[in-house]
């Protein structure tokens, strides 16, 4: 989850670097669709721009790699290309989360890349109206012509050649044009006329004849010198969130048979023998592994593990050692009073930042999901994510509010709804 590559490995054949920002359930089949890539020893990079759906944690399985990133596709695509915690690649693939690639891709790709430094497929439209049957031959068409592609056209390029421009413009929109027109400096592109698929959302949620308006207007202003920041906003993107600080405390159990995750235990293992509770100890982990790394990527300031029954277990000193973290053992007492002395702690010191106190147990919870509760405390003295049982999987505070951890029934329906009682109280 977080691996560290050699400087000595060899350099793959391709990386796929595939930026996401909330594209729920789909993404599954998309990252499935890919496996027999990576069976060919095919990077799969995912990045994620501040998702708070469960793309982040649906993609975890399927790639090498899952990472934050500020939004936006031209961060994130650059985030993906210099990663630098997985073995070297020899070329790049930049794919849409709703595009997918034809069969016999990376051969295509192999040969197209010992002819040029660069290229590109041809599209069409995943929707059976003519009218997209036109759009799709006009793109490719154009993009024959003029030497520039799109995004949609799953652009693909030797590291080299990427290395040599300098990436991908650090812009909002039109980064997939600048990029061509930077790569044409080298060589043409190799316009392959194998045929990736893209979704027809985006012309179907705003109207065909008005997104192709758009999205012309917007190619004619940028080429008269527009700034690709106000186009973003004209197309429809979100102007980027404000840069959020705040510190998390995440409260762990260590990962000992029998006392972990006790509640996975008949699950795991119907005949009641100690297989249970180590697969739940082995559970425990990964869940305490992967709440490290989500935090560790929201990259919005220190990071605290506050560990029971003590910060001795080995998987807790591994932890400290790999992400450069603080470990404190828990205090005595129900969750409550633990919580609020993890509060107290931090707010005694000078100039605290916000805090946000998380468990181990919320597998969805995304860096995206840290990032927006810590952006909310800009403006609130108390945030919470809610939980499905009705407690709580996070609560951010501004400063210290011990009421909201007194007198709650723990480990109840109730807790979320006492939570806000004793608020509305204090």
């Amino acid at each position: 989850m977080n691996p560290s590559a050699s400087s000595h490995q060899a350099p793959v054949r391709l990386r796929i670097v595939m930026p996401v920002l909330n594209e729920g359930a789909g993404l599954t089949a998309r990252l499935a669709a890919l496996q027999s890539l990576r069976k060919q020893g095919v990077q799969l990079i995912v990045i994620d721009g501040g998702s708070t759906d469960e793309s982040w944690a649906r993609a975890q399985p399927w790639a090498d790699r899952v990472i934050s990133s500020p939004p936006g596709r031209a961060q994130q695509m650059n985030a993906g290309a210099w990663e630098a915690r997985l073995p070297p690649s020899e070329a790049l693939l930049f794919l849409h989360a709703d595009t997918r690639l034809p069969a016999d891709a990376l051969q295509w790709i192999d040969a197209a890349l010992k002819q040029r430094a660069w290229g590109r497929f041809n599209v069409q439209i995943d929707a059976p109206s003519l009218v997209f049957r036109m759009i799709e031959t006009m793109m490719n068409l154009r993009s024959r012509f003029s030497g520039i592609a799109t995004g949609d056209q799953a652009m693909f390029v030797r590291f080299d050649a990427f290395q040599s421009v300098a990436g991908f413009p650090n812009q909002a929109l039109m980064e997939d044009i600048q990029l061509s027109s930077r790569l044409l400096k080298l060589s043409r592109p190799a316009c392959l006329k194998e045929r990736v698929t893209t979704s027809a959302r985006k012309w179907q949620k705003n109207g065909v004849w008005k997104t192709i308006s758009l999205m012309w207007r917007l190619r004619f202003a940028y080429f008269f010198g527009a700034k690709p920041e106000d186009l973003a906003l004209q197309y429809g993107y979100s102007s980027e969130p404000p840069i959020a600080q705040a510190s998390i405390a995440v409260l762990a159990k260590a990962p000992i048979a029998g006392l972990a995750k006790t509640r996975l235990i008949p699950a795991l293992d119907e005949e009641g023998t100690a297989l249970g509770a180590m697969g739940a100890a082995r559970a425990q982990r990964r869940f305490i592994l992967q709440t490290i790394f989500t935090a560790h990527q929201s990259k919005l300031g220190s990071l605290r593990l506050w560990c029971a029954p003590n910060t001795q277990h080995r998987h807790f000193r591994a932890l400290a050692k790999q992400f450069n973290i603080h470990c404190q053992p828990q205090p005595e007492g129900d969750l409550g009073i633990r919580m609020q002395r993890c509060a107290e702690a931090h707010f005694a010191q000078t100039d605290a930042s916000p805090l946000l106190i998380i468990g181990t147990d919320c597998a969805v919870l995304s860096p995206g999901h840290l990032q927006e509760a810590a952006r909310s405390l800009s403006h609130h003295d108390v945030c919470f994510i809610p939980a499905e049982d009705g407690g709580y999987v996070l609560i951010g505070l501004k400063k210290l509010i011990p009421e909201v951890f007194s007198n709650i029934t723990w480990s109840t329906s109730a807790v979320l709804a006492q939570s806000l009682e004793r608020l509305k109280a204090a």
